[in-house]
This record gives C-alpha cells, sequence and structure tokens, in this order.
C-alpha cells in the first residue's frame, strides 16, 4: 500500500527544511539532549513509587506494593501540614511577588537617562547570581537576636529585639522577602525585553489624544505585555507545590518548623535522611501530576478568556 502523495510531499518538505536550518537545529541541541538526558530519562525510576525498594535488590528485584506509599501520604498527620504551609507559601509569592517585577519594569521603561538606568538594572541584576547560602547568611548577620544590625537598630530606638529566624511569625515574611531581594530584578528581563517590541506608533496615538505617561503605561504597554504575563503567570501556576528545596532548608528549625515544612524539604527528610526512597518518590510524584494538571486547568482557562496560552 503506497503512502498518500500528500504525506510524501510533506516529508519531503520536512527533510528539506530540516537540511536548510540544519545549524538552527544543531543549536536546539544541547537544549534538547539537555531535557532528555535530566528530565524525562529519570522519569523510568518513578516506577519506584509503586514498589517497596531497596537498593540492594534493585528496581527489578524490589517488590511491589501498590498503592501503599500513597495511601500512606494521604491519611498521614502531616500532609495536611505540608500542603497547607505550601499553598500558603505559593499564594504569597503570587500575590506579593509576581506583580512586582511587571511593576519594576514599568518603571524601568520610563527612566530615559540610559547611564542611569543600566547602573539600576545591574545593581538589581547582582542578587540573582548569590546562591540561598548567601542570602541567608547575609539575613542572618543582619536579623540575628544578637548582634543583628537590624534588632539593634529596635533596640536603640526602644523597641524590643525580634526573633525573625526561629519566630514561626516571621518565618513566611522572611521567606517572601528574601526571594523579593534574590529575584526581583533578574525576574524584570523578559517584562522589558516584551516592552522592547511595542510599536512605538501606539505611544504617538496616545499622545495625540493627549495621554500621559501613566496613560499610556495602562492602556499601551501592559495590553501589549499582557500575553507574556499569562504565560508566564501559567507557568509559575505549575510550581504549586515545587517551591524548592535550598532555600526553605536553610531557614526551617525546630521552632518554626510547624509553618516552614514544606514538600520539599520533607522529601529531603524521608528520602534521604530516613531512607525511604519509595516514599520520597510517591511525594516527588505527586507534586508533578498537581503540577502537570494545574498547568493544563490554567492553559485552557486562559484560552477560554481569550488568551493564547502556553500551548
Amino acid at each position: 500500500m503506497k503512502a498518500p502523495p500528500v504525506r510524501i510531499k510533506r516529508t519531503a518538505h520536512s527533510l528539506l527544511s530540516l537540511k536548510r536550518h540544519k545549524l538552527l537545529y544543531l543549536m536546539i541541541l544541547p537544549g534538547f539532549l539537555y531535557f532528555i538526558i535530566f528530565k524525562y530519562l529519570p522519569m523510568g525510576g518513578l516506577i519506584i513509587a509503586f514498589q517497596d525498594y531497596q537498593p540492594y535488590l534493585g528496581i527489578t528485584g524490589s517488590p511491589w506494593v501498590g498503592f501503599k506509599h500513597f495511601i500512606r501520604l494521604f491519611t498521614e498527620p502531616t500532609f495536611l501540614m505540608l500542603l497547607r504551609n505550601t499553598l500558603i507559601l505559593f499564594a504569597l509569592n503570587i500575590v506579593i511577588f509576581f506583580p512586582l517585577p511587571i511593576i519594576l519594569a514599568l518603571m524601568l521603561n520610563e527612566v530615559r537617562h540610559k547611564m542611569f538606568k543600566s547602573a539600576i538594572q545591574t545593581i538589581i541584576y547582582i542578587p540573582h547570581f548569590l546562591s540561598w547560602v548567601i542570602i541567608v547568611s547575609i539575613s542572618y548577620v543582619f536579623m540575628n537576636v544578637d548582634g543583628g544590625v537590624l534588632n539593634e537598630i529596635i533596640a536603640a530606638l526602644g523597641g524590643h529585639k525580634i526573633s525573625f529566624l526561629t519566630s514561626p511569625e516571621w518565618l513566611r515574611t522572611v521567606y517572601i522577602g528574601q526571594i523579593i531581594w534574590k529575584e526581583l530584578g533578574w525576574s524584570t528581563i523578559i517584562y522589558l525585553a516584551a516592552i522592547t517590541v511595542v510599536d512605538t506608533q501606539l505611544y504617538e496615538a496616545a499622545e495625540m489624544d493627549g495621554a500621559g505617561r501613566l496613560r499610556k503605561t495602562w492602556h499601551v504597554t501592559l495590553p501589549a505585555i499582557r500575553p507574556v504575563i499569562i504565560t508566564l503567570l501559567i507557568l509559575k501556576i505549575g510550581h504549586t507545590l515545587d517551591l524548592g528545596f535550598e532555600h526553605m532548608y536553610l531557614l526551617i528549625n525546630s521552632l518554626n518548623r510547624e509553618v516552614g515544612e514544606i514538600f520539599d524539604t520533607y522529601i529531603y527528610t524521608a528520602g534521604l535522611k530516613n531512607g525511604q526512597l519509595s516514599f520520597s518518590t510517591t511525594v516527588g510524584l505527586f507534586k508533578g501530576v498537581v503540577g502537570l494538571v494545574l498547568v493544563v486547568l490554567a492553559n485552557k482557562l486562559a484560552k477560554k478568556v481569550g488568551e493564547d496560552g502556553v500551548y
């Protein structure tokens, strides 16, 4: 049975396009290999979530236990605590942090002095290149009860010293504050890039209609970068349960663990410290499935309201 002529033409056209743009495809190859090797191939290890995995027996020799670890995850008292802490921190991240890079990018776009603008961008980009260990260490120097700069200022003004680093009431504030400090500047890059491609004729037309800077920002710039905002928001929603391990692990201690323990730190505790590899894999699989479902739902919702979505 011969292939339809249309299919043959499409195949030939695809091969011709591949040959013509081979250098472009070659540039994609490192990223493609990265995702295959480090993202897709490790998925095969998810099978141990359904086993009582023992390293000396291997995947093929470890006994199957079905959904035993999932039942344990959903019935343990710690599950609700982990879910509550993770969702609260994610909500704070979305409500407080997510809009700030947009606002900062809009403000930087209005700066007309190029040297001053470049200096500001350099200053706010630097914290991104510092590790969380350094960020938390600097915060410790400033917020420590014994000799911390911030507490010394509070005491000098007649106030009582505050245990920022051990108090459960202050943990989330410190967490969000450190994220803002480290990632705010770097997160503006993609918004500034989106703003640069806005048609200047739109600004000229708005100016002819009597619009000032604020009006042009609200009626021209924001609608122009809305697709970028929606796309990044959808991708952010996919990380609802994936807040990152290192940052929170450096902040939590025995005094604030009740409000600071999240899925990422729990996986480390259960998997590496306690040797429960199958159970920790189950928690990771749960996080991944929830993230995938939320991305799909958010993408469908975006399309229903007239946006392009991620795919």
